[in-house]
């Protein structure tokens, strides 16, 4: 884990949505008991998104605003999960108006 991973989440107001998990989960067993416990995970990790829309856990995808292109460009809803629900930067490179529009769902 990166500093960026320690750094970015306090610097974005992302800390105050619970706790990173990331250091404890070491397997996609592990991932997913961990998953089944929330009430909607919010990952940046499409691994994470797929497992967890596949378990059928309302999950938020964080997405880059030139994501790959299996998440599509124009839409907020994945049409393979229907639990699975994207945030995308309006600007390059610019988290803490994603972090905002998530934060204003709860």
């Amino acid at each position: 884990m990166g500093p960026r991973a320690q750094d970015d989440p306090k610097a974005t107001g992302a800390d105050a949505f619970g706790t990173d998990m990331a250091p404890y989960l070491h397997d996609f067993a592990k991932t997913a008991a961990v998953l089944k416990q929330l009430d909607c995970p919010i990952t940046i990790d499409t691994s994470v998104a797929h497992l967890g829309a596949a378990l059928g856990i309302p999950t938020h995808l964080l997405l880059r605003y030139t994501s790959d292109w299996r998440w599509f460009d124009h839409i907020d809803q994945s049409p393979w999960y229907p639990s699975l629900k994207f945030w995308r930067q309006a600007t390059d490179g610019r988290w803490e108006g994603v972090v905002d529009r998530v934060r204003g769902c709860y």
